[in-house]
């Protein structure tokens, strides 16, 4: 089958197709439902999702106050998808909707990934942490 990749605002009609590509990518280690991770992007200040055909294969996010910060979480693709530049294409439409409010885009990602946000103008300006919860 033919891929027809789009774009769009309006999230899928299931949110299992979400939780199958945390399960692919290994990020659902706290065992995110269904309904866990609707709350999650109806609740992001922007989220942006991928599709093919129907299916969703990828989607990003931002969590901001809406007035100086953005923080890009989530931005995943389904693994058969991946160097097809639809994670480029998500990131691009977050940044703009960014600027276009004038909010700072951020996030944190692992040190593999740094090069990739580096070729799409992030640089490195702090230290991150986390905290495991019980």
């Amino acid at each position: 089958m033919t891929r027809n990749i789009y774009y769009r605002l309006e999230p899928p009609e299931s949110f299992e197709q979400l939780r199958l590509i945390y399960e692919a990518l290994g990020w659902n280690s706290l065992n995110l439902s269904v309904e866990d991770l609707e709350k999650m992007c109806n609740q992001s200040w922007y989220a942006v999702y991928a599709f093919d055909h129907e299916k969703l294969i990828g989607m990003g996010r931002v969590i901001s106050d809406g007035v100086i910060t953005g923080i890009v979480c989530g931005l995943c693709v389904l693994p058969d998808y991946h160097s097809e530049g639809i994670g480029k294409e998500l990131l691009s439409r977050i940044i703009d909707h960014c600027e276009q409010h004038r909010i700072i885009p951020q996030l944190m990602c692992v040190e593999s990934l740094e090069s990739y946000y580096e070729k799409h103008g992030f640089k490195k300006f702090t230290i991150g942490m986390t905290r495991t919860i019980r």
